[in-house]
């Protein structure tokens, strides 16, 4: 069993390397998820492991392995319905008004995991095409994890996972079936990019975005940690785009750079024409 000692340095390396908070209650969490990682990277117990990374000698890809074991979070498809209604009926057709028909429109997770949520994404402007009037669209997906990622670009999934929340038409249309898997389409897999970032370090790099999809990410992180993120969201954010965020998370308390959107579900920038007279009631 690791001791308190142990778990308060881990807990406070990964907020460092991840915005990650951990109370004081989580130690189970915390053995459960590190440890296969230490099984795997040959650390004999925790008071090793807590002294390879304290000292700076710590193996290659072990303090990203830490890292990703604990923030790597599930994901499944079209996860909460609302938001990815909320696309299809509202937001992209608004969206689509607004710009020229040779705009390439941008959308961003910002917490792909193992994909789900792009390809939702993806697959819901696939079947809504003609709403986009011939505009073209590009999907960035980042997220902490490399192993997730490398899922995300592979992009297979077992019969478990797709039957969660994934309409069987959408499964018969895009997916082929290898083995006792299903792997999503060439087509779907085109519109997606994938890359690791981690949201605690600059992403400016990223470019601007129509609508950005950070979502079930902010619950994670202290009250600083979220002022910030959404303060650099904002930055690469279009004046007259979209966030969505989870279901119990919000900008209010965090954020003077965002304002609740015309309709539940979603937030604009303040800077948005109209901003203030749009927003919800």
């Amino acid at each position: 069993m690791i001791a308190f000692s142990e778990y308060d340095f881990l807990r406070r390396f990964l907020k460092q390397r991840s915005g990650l908070i951990l109370g004081d209650d989580k130690q189970y969490l915390l053995e459960s998820r590190l440890e296969p990682v230490l099984h795997r990277m040959k650390v004999p117990d925790f008071s090793r492991l807590v002294a390879l990374l304290r000292d700076g000698t710590a193996p290659v890809g072990l303090a990203d392995a830490v890292v990703e074991a604990m923030t790597t979070n599930e994901s499944l498809f079209f996860r909460d319905k609302n938001p990815f209604e909320l696309l299809s009926s509202f937001i992209l057709p608004e969206l689509v008004a607004k710009r020229g028909p040779l705009h390439t429109i941008r959308i961003w997770c910002a917490a792909a995991s193992t994909g789900q949520e792009p390809y939702s994404i993806a697959m819901l402007l696939k079947e809504n095409e003609r709403l986009l009037g011939g505009r073209r669209v590009e999907i960035v997906g980042t997220d902490l994890s490399s192993d997730v990622l490398a899922r995300c670009e592979e992009g297979i999934y077992n019969q478990f996972e797709v039957q969660r929340g994934l309409p069987v038409h959408y499964l018969l249309r895009y997916f082929t079936q290898v083995g006792d898997n299903w792997r999503i389409s060439p087509e779907i897999r085109s519109m997606v990019r994938f890359s690791r970032l981690n949201l605690l370090q600059p992403f400016g790099h990223l470019g601007t975005f129509d609508i950005v999809f950070c979502r079930n990410v902010l619950i994670y992180f202290d009250s600083a940690t979220k002022s910030d993120v959404l303060t650099r969201i904002a930055g690469v954010t279009a004046r007259d785009g979209y966030l969505i965020l989870g279901g119990a998370e919000t900008v209010l308390g965090l954020s003077s750079d965002f304002v609740a959107g015309s309709r539940r579900g979603f937030y604009v920038p303040r800077t948005s024409t109209g901003a203030m007279a749009t927003a919800a009631k």
